[in-house]
């Protein structure tokens, strides 16, 4: 940003000093030896000026820091003048106008700018304008008239015309920026305010009314902690979830089936996915297989919630380029897998039998007292087999959280 308590000419090269971390004595001769170069130094003060926003520093230049900027401003200036006459040969009657121009326009858009950011007395303002203003427009009369001389096949009232909207413009251009910086302003205050809106609506129509309801239910402890683990998942979604790329993937249909059995059976589920995919960019096949796996995994958080006796259940799904891996934990009672009844077909058919005819793998590790670990994998790509059953379309479900390894 360009200084703006202690701007000398227009605050760019002490900004720039500023932002490097040198002295601006040295940036402001750089300024100097580019004015040099064919007004090189000039034109890029001018669309420093022009581009980066004032700053907010209230400290003015001490007394010696503005003499010495002044002295370089004009030495930059007469070495632009003379190098010009020296290199191109232009006559004076033609060069030294733009520099009549260029110094006007630089003492009226000085001086909004100063004005905008330190007020001053009337008078002083408006004698620099009405300088300035004079500057420019005697500027530009003698590059008519010049022009006329100069360039007699282009017609005089062309040239008078170029020059006054020329000179408008050169007059105008701070109106301008302070209307474009009032116009970024207002739309990033609507922005920031429909933002605040948005998120107040939001807490309104889910924390405050959650609180509500624990509030009413507050000698019902299963039931306040079903109500507070909800509304933690609903708010963590709101705040770190990304609809657009989450909305139809397998990590999100898994963890809808989570949330899912959380609510219907009051346990709390903890899914974690690494990698993703979305079932509707895969071939029809392949869609049934994510289908089927989405579903053995809700039969699993299923049985954890009624047989396991915990109130927690772990589910972990992994995305590789070769397959996909959920597992389903809890470490409640476990059992037997040897004395389950021949009438009890949840894991054979709902779970085993789902995951085999889409050409997945199923397996359960459970011991008494220990818990159990459902092992579900779902082959991708060429590597699934080719026989898979037509027939299921992709839920909206969602994983356990458990590791492969080391749970």
């Amino acid at each position: 940003m360009r200084r703006g308590g202690g701007r000398v000419i227009g605050g760019v090269a002490g900004g720039i000093a500023d932002h490097l971390g040198v002295d601006a004595f040295r940036v402001r001769v750089v300024f100097t030896v580019l004015a040099a170069m064919a007004g090189a130094g000039v034109l890029a003060y001018g669309l420093l000026w022009f581009f980066c926003p004032p700053g907010h520093d209230t400290a003015p230049p001490s007394p010696g820091e503005r003499r010495q900027a002044y002295g370089l401003a004009i030495v930059g200036l007469v070495a632009m003048s003379v190098v010009g006459f020296a290199a191109s040969g232009t006559p004076a009657a033609y060069l030294v106008p733009f520099v009549f121009v260029a110094v006007g326009a630089s003492l009226v858009w000085r001086e909004f700018d100063t004005s905008r950011a330190s007020p001053r007395t009337p008078v002083l303002t408006w004698t620099r304008l009405i300088g300035g203003a004079l500057l420019v427009i005697g500027g530009l009369v003698v590059i008519v008239l010049a022009g006329d001389q100069n360039f007699g096949g282009l017609s005089t009232t062309l040239l008078a015309v170029a020059a006054t909207l020329i000179g408008v413009l050169l007059l105008t251009v701070p109106l301008w920026m302070q209307m474009l910086r009032a116009l970024n302003e207002e739309r990033a205050a609507r922005i920031r305010n429909a933002e605040r809106e948005e998120i107040a609506s939001h807490l309104h129509d889910s924390v405050l009314q959650t609180l509500a309801l624990i509030q009413k239910q507050a000698g019902k402890p299963d039931e306040v902690a079903r109500l507070a683990r909800s509304q933690e998942r609903e708010l963590r979604g709101w705040l770190f979830g990304d609809p657009a790329q989450r909305a139809g993937s397998l990590s999100a249909s898994l963890q809808g089936v989570g949330a899912e059995v959380e609510d219907d059976y009051g346990i709390e589920v903890d899914v974690i996915t690494v990698g993703d995919l979305r079932p509707d960019d895969e071939p029809p096949a392949d869609r049934r297989r994510w289908t089927a796996l989405v579903g053995a995994t809700r039969e699993a958080l299923i049985n954890a919630a009624k047989h396991s006796g915990e109130r927690k259940v772990d589910v972990y799904g992994e995305v590789t380029d070769d397959q996909v891996e959920v597992f389903v934990r809890d470490r409640g009672v476990g059992f037997d897998q040897d004395l389950i009844d021949d009438d009890r077909q949840g894991i054979a058919r709902s779970i085993r039998a789902r995951m085999q005819r889409v050409g997945g793998e199923v397996a359960i590790d459970s011991t008494p007292g220990r818990g159990t670990n459902v092992r579900l994998t779902m082959p991708r790509g060429h590597a699934a087999g080719s026989d898979a059953e037509p027939g299921i379309a992709v839920p909206a479900e969602q994983p356990h959280k458990e590791e492969k390894g080391h749970r």
